[in-house]
C-alpha cells in the first residue's frame, strides 16, 4: 500500500470505476415533507449578518495587530489575527463554493473569491476538486481532498495541520498557473472551458502578492505581509484543521454511505459560528444544497437514521487520535460507525 494510490493519474481511479464507485448513487436519509420547504431556503439577511460579524472581527484583530506591532504583544496579536483571518475562511470558502449561504448569487461568488484567497485555495481548481469530493467522497484515486492518506505519514499530517502544506503549495502552483501551466492531474478535474479562468485568477493572485510585497517595501515594514497573503493563511490554518480533520479521517474509504465515512460532531455556539455549522458533516454530504444555517434543522430531521453524533470535539478526538495511531501501525484498520437500530 502506497500513497500513489491516491493519484488522479496512475492511482486507483480506474479500479474504483470498475467497482462502480465513480459518480455512484449514494445513500440518503428521507426528509419529512414538512421540512423540505424550508430546508433549502437561502437567506441574504442571515449570511450578510454572519459575514459582517466575521469581517468585523478580522478588522478588530487587525487593528490590535497594528497597535501591538512594536510591543511584546506582537506574536499574540498576530496569532489572533491569523486565526480569525484564515480559520473561518475555510468554511466560508466551502459554503460559498456550494452557492448556499446567500440567495443572491453574486454575493456567493464574491465571498468565494475572497475566502479562497484568505485560505489560499485557487478558486476554480478547488471548485472542481470539491465537486469531485462530493461525487466520489473518499474514493481512492478520485477524491483529492482525502486529508489523512494511507499509509499514514505522521510528519505530513502534522505539517498539513499547522498550515505548512496547503498554503505554500498553493502559492507555488498559483505562480505556475499564472504562466499558463496547469498540472496534468488538475487538468483531469477542470473542464477545458474553465482553464482560462484558472490562469486569469492566478494572475490576479500574483498581482496581489506583488502589491503586498511592494507595500511592505514601501513602508519598510513586515506588517502588510502579516496582514494578507500566505503568512496569515498559514498562521490560521490550525483552526480549520482542528475542526476539519475529524470530518473523514480514519473512516472507511470506497464506501457509498456518508453515514460510514463522515462524522457529525456537536459543538458550542461560538465554534459553530466560526465553522459555519460544518460540524454537521454527515448531513452536509447527504444534502449539500442545504444552507449552513439550516444544517441543525436537517440534523434533527434525519438524526434517527444516522449514527449518534459525537457530543463534543473532545469525544471526536478521543476516537480519532488512537485510531490515527492504529492506522499508522496497521493501514487496514478503520473506525466502524454504528448504524441506528429501528
Amino acid at each position: 500500500m502506497t500513497n500513489d494510490r491516491y493519484r488522479l493519474i496512475g492511482g486507483d481511479g480506474e479500479r474504483a470505476r470498475t467497482r462502480g464507485l465513480v459518480q455512484a448513487q449514494w445513500y440518503r436519509s428521507d426528509i419529512p415533507r414538512s421540512v423540505r420547504k424550508i430546508l433549502f431556503r437561502r437567506s441574504d439577511a442571515v449570511a450578510l449578518r454572519d459575514t459582517a460579524i466575521w469581517y468585523g472581527l478580522i478588522a478588530l484583530s487587525g487593528w490590535l495587530l497594528v497597535v501591538a506591532w512594536d510591543s511584546s504583544w506582537l506574536y499574540a496579536a498576530a496569532f489572533l489575527y491569523a486565526t480569525l483571518y484564515a480559520g473561518p475562511a475555510d468554511s466560508r470558502w466551502h459554503e460559498a463554493g456550494h452557492g448556499t449561504p446567500f440567495a443572491t448569487d453574486w454575493m456567493n461568488r464574491t465571498l468565494y473569491q475572497a475566502a479562497s484567497f484568505q485560505v489560499m485555495r485557487r478558486p476554480t481548481i478547488w471548485k472542481w476538486s470539491h465537486a469531485r469530493h462530493h461525487t466520489d467522497t473518499l474514493v481512492v484515486g478520485r477524491d483529492q481532498e482525502i486529508q489523512v492518506r494511507l499509509p499514514v505519514r505522521p510528519v505530513l499530517v502534522v505539517l498539513d495541520f499547522v498550515g505548512l502544506e496547503l498554503a505554500p503549495r498553493e502559492f507555488v502552483q498559483s505562480i505556475l498557473n499564472a504562466f499558463g501551466y496547469i498540472s496534468p492531474e488538475e487538468q483531469t478535474l477542470v473542464p477545458d472551458t474553465e482553464r482560462a479562468r484558472v490562469i486569469v485568477e492566478a494572475r490576479a493572485w500574483v498581482l496581489a502578492f506583488a502589491a503586498i510585497i511592494g507595500s511592505s517595501l514601501w513602508l519598510g515594514s513586515w506588517l502588510p505581509i502579516f496582514l494578507f497573503g500566505p503568512i496569515p493563511s498559514i498562521g490560521g490554518a490550525w483552526l480549520y484543521n482542528f475542526f476539519g480533520i475529524v470530518q473523514h479521517a480514519c473512516l472507511p474509504e470506497n464506501v457509498l454511505d456518508h453515514r460510514l465515512n463522515s462524522r457529525t460532531v456537536l459543538m458550542n455556539p461560538v465554534s459553530r459560528f466560526l465553522y459555519w455549522n460544518m460540524n454537521y458533516h454527515v448531513e452536509h454530504h447527504m444534502y449539500p444544497s442545504t444552507p449552513y444555517h439550516a444544517l441543525p434543522l436537517l440534523h434533527e430531521a434525519i438524526r434517527a437514521d444516522c449514527p449518534p453524533p459525537y457530543p463534543s470535539m473532545w469525544s471526536a478526538y478521543r476516537e480519532f487520535l488512537p485510531a490515527l495511531y492504529r492506522q499508522w501501525r496497521d493501514p487496514s484498520y478503520y473506525v466502524r460507525r454504528p448504524f441506528p437500530t429501528h
